[in-house]
């Protein structure tokens, strides 16, 4: 649907972070952002300026027609975000909607408080994801319920699964019908030139930033085991972050360095992604918790046989016959096992209707315009 605004609908996207960082919700801001922007709705995109690499972003950039604007974090050095000025930029900005994407850090407190002074509607996708500090992971439950009295009065609230939405509506006592389903897209682009063979070996390819949580290690502690079956396998880790090092450590110790390799795919070259899970006889997200991974979408949209852990969104995707998936806490011979049967007799769906990014776009437009009904926003 090609949209005409009468009078364009001002939406404000906050999120901890943006491009080039990367992740799931820096994935979803900018595939959703950028096609919104093309059904004509003016998008700003409100994040925050930590360094990369000792290399400082740009306060404002234009990125594919949406204005990127970023402010200062304290205490660059945690994951908690405070960015105090992101209140008087909300505050002053004259916005028609505030979208809070994500809710795990400061940010969206601070975003929602800031609407509700300005009297903006305001809504929430809430991105939930695990964390790799066992306490921080312990206290998620009491900091959603923290956050009940700003969400109750968001126009709406958004999963990016079933399970996401059905447990916030539990778990804080919201009627389900304040919640809506708008699934993470998955498209990759197409391939423009053959796949090169790869040759005799058997890829393993381990998807999510380099945190303990995400599980990459259970593949490395797997992979003895999977070579006595196939001594052509290695393990492709693709992610960055902080674990990196505890990861080769172990691979070390355990005699499959050189079997290992880890390493990362800049966010938007998308084209490179494609041509390495095209390559992957197995697909892994061994993670603690995922609401629904963007990765793993993409991997079945290449119908690419995946394997994860019986755990939240991904633990949905089994129950659909999507992936197979195996107990938190399973054994290295055990992951081993099914990773084996995965690439041996793969689950590989036949033809599924995957959601795409473009839906995912039309269907938060819908979601926009029933919070902004006054904009008068007319097809053509």
């Amino acid at each position: 649907m090609n949209v005409r605004a009468r009078d364009t609908l001002r939406v404000l996207m906050v999120t901890p972070r943006y491009f080039p960082y990367m992740g799931g919700i820096e994935t979803h801001v900018h595939e959703v952002g950028r096609r919104l922007v093309r059904r004509n709705v003016d998008v700003t995109i409100l994040t925050t300026m930590p360094s990369i690499n000792g290399i400082t972003l740009p306060g404002e950039a234009d990125v594919e027609g949406m204005h990127v604007v970023r402010v200062p974090v304290l205490l660059n050095k945690n994951d908690f975000y405070i960015a105090p000025e992101m209140y008087s930029f909300i505050t002053h900005g004259g916005w028609d909607l505030v979208h809070c994407q994500g809710i795990h850090t400061l940010v969206p407190p601070l975003a929602m408080m800031a609407a509700r002074k300005a009297h903006l509607p305001y809504m929430v996708t809430f991105h939930t994801g695990g964390h790799s500090s066992p306490f921080r992971a312990k206290i998620r439950s009491a900091q959603w319920r923290a956050l009940r009295p700003l969400l109750v009065h968001a126009e709406r609230l958004i999963g990016v699964s079933q399970f996401e939405a059905k447990y916030f509506s539990e778990l804080l006592h919201i009627p389900p019908e304040r919640f809506r389903v708008i699934p993470n897209g998955a498209t990759l682009p197409a391939l423009t030139s053959p796949l090169q063979s790869t040759g005799d070996h058997t890829l393993i390819v381990s998807l999510g930033r380099l945190e303990r949580y995400k599980g990459h290690q259970h593949m490395i502690m797997a992979l003895p085991k999977i070579c006595e079956r196939r001594p052509d396998a290695r393990l492709l880790i693709l992610g960055g972050g902080p674990y990196e090092g505890s990861l080769r450590r172990l691979a070390q110790q355990i005699g499959v360095a050189d079997r290992v390799e880890i390493r990362a795919i800049p966010s938007s070259d998308r084209k490179a992604m494609t041509r390495v899970l095209s390559g992957a006889s197995l697909v892994a997200l061994m993670s603690e918790y995922e609401a629904h991974p963007i990765a793993v979408m993409e991997a079945l949209s290449l119908q690419r046989p995946v394997l994860g852990m019986d755990a939240a969104g991904m633990q949905e995707l089994a129950e659909q016959g999507l992936i197979l998936s195996i107990p938190l806490n399973s054994s290295p011979d055990a992951v081993a096992a099914a990773a084996l049967q995965q690439i041996e007799n793969p689950l590989i769906p036949g033809h599924i209707a995957l959601p795409t990014w473009d839906e995912s776009a039309e269907n938060l437009l819908d979601v926009y315009l029933s919070a902004c009904p006054v904009k008068q926003l007319q097809t053509v």
